[in-house]
């Protein structure tokens, strides 16, 4: 069984590319419906990465993995694109990384693990999912909660919600004299909305494509909801807007913030755009007194405690070695057991017809003495067969796989 990673982050694909590349999570299950049929996979869509994981019995080449991810999003890539490639031990690092949050964006941050969960329940709910593919994710889950629990990454480390709410402080000053309008009912909208009222903000404004969710967090957070129709009138109220919803497309015009502005236009507009795709036409920067930042302008922000982090990041990173180490054995092992059945079955057919021939010739035995000689029998195969089958198990290679099938004629079992 062979595993691969292919996709685009933060680290060399800027955001205007990556939003082409993005799928929201009704969009998964579908995409992954568009793979070939053969191939096992998952999809890992943040606003840091695009990623699609694969399982398969053959090798998945760099070539390959790429239109499988261009398959899934149902049209070509992106002009300027380029999709990086791992494979084996290699792409389950990655991910057992990822999942760690130390290829995040905001190192340590705690949304990614809801996000690889995510991601493995929609290959479960398309049927693209195998035993390969779910012990990966489910210890990728694992290293994630390790991380957390067994260093201190997770607790110097700040979501991508609450840096935006950071930022947002930091350039419009005390928002105890500030409105707040958030735009977004999942897991970053309503981290920035909690995040917001920590911060004491004296309005906080609400609103999602889901009226009934709005009221929700409104009524939690005692903020105000508001109906997603009436989202342009609601920003000209605003002082800041955090965006956050998964909408393949922007929900707010150009036109739209330039409306807004004509109401108020002695009045700034900081925007923080978390959303991939974004969810604010990038040309609003051009409308005066708009100042709008993306995922990626949040960069320079997050290495305000980069240096505490990266005292965990070797902590963490021991946690990955050792769980792929223990992955590849269990991997190791799933690769061989079809030969160890095979061995196993091709010697108990050769004890039984051996155990027959000398029976046939002994019938003055009675049937205790019968039972002891096929017990021992059985023992003196099992015996044979222990240390080889340990070993291979252990460490066996593809050709020592494929020395045993032939030295002991296992091709057609």
């Amino acid at each position: 069984m062979h595993i691969a990673v292919t996709g685009v982050s933060h680290h060399e694909t800027p955001v205007e590319l990556r939003e082409r590349l993005a799928f929201n999570p009704e969009q998964l299950a579908p995409a992954l419906r568009r793979l070939p049929a053969d191939l096992a996979g998952a999809i890992l869509s943040t606003c840091n990465r695009t990623e699609l994981y694969l399982a398969s019995e053959a090798a998945v080449g760099r070539e390959a993995a790429a239109a499988a991810l261009t398959a899934a999003r149902g049209e070509p890539a992106p002009e300027g694109v380029a999709f990086y490639y791992l494979s084996g031990l290699e792409a389950v690092r990655h991910l057992f990384k990822v999942a760690a949050g130390v290829e995040s964006l905001v190192v340590g941050e705690s949304e990614i693990l809801g996000q690889v969960r995510e991601a493995f329940s929609a290959a479960t709910a398309a049927n693209r999912s195998n035993a390969v593919l779910a012990r990966l994710f489910h210890t990728a889950l694992r290293v994630g909660r390790r991380a957390r629990s067994e260093t201190e990454i997770g607790a110097h480390g700040l979501s991508v919600s609450a840096l935006a709410v950071s930022l947002s402080r930091r350039l419009v000053g005390d928002l105890r004299r500030k409105t707040v309008l958030v735009v977004g009912a999942g897991e970053a909208g309503q981290r920035a909305a909690g995040a917001l009222v920590q911060q004491g903000v004296g309005r906080l404004l609400v609103t999602t494509r889901r009226s009934g969710v709005a009221e929700e967090i409104a009524r939690e957070l005692n903020g105000v909801a508001f109906p997603f129709e009436d989202l342009p009138a609601a920003l000209a109220e605003a002082d800041v807007l955090i965006a956050a919803t998964a909408a393949p497309e922007p929900v707010l015009s150009a036109a739209a913030v330039a409306g807004a502005m004509a109401q108020r236009p002695a009045r700034p507009l900081l925007v923080v755009d978390i959303a991939v795709p974004r969810d604010v036409d990038p040309a609003s920067k051009e409308i005066a007194n708009v100042h709008v930042f993306d995922i990626d302008d949040l960069q320079a922000a997050a290495e305000a405690n980069l240096e505490a982090r990266r005292r965990e990041v070797s902590a963490v990173e021991a946690i990955v070695r050792e769980e792929a180490a223990r992955f590849e054995a269990w991997l190791g092992g799933q690769r061989v057991a079809p030969t160890i059945a095979a061995l196993r079955q091709r010697a108990e057919a050769a004890r039984q017809a051996e155990l027959r021939r000398t029976l046939a010739r002994l019938a003055h035995l009675d049937e205790a003495d019968r039972k002891r000689i096929a017990a021992m029998s059985e023992a003196l195969v099992n015996r044979l067969l222990h240390d080889p089958v340990v070993r291979l198990r252990e460490h066996g290679s593809e050709r020592h796989v494929e020395a045993l099938r032939e030295l002991f004629d296992l091709d057609e079992e």
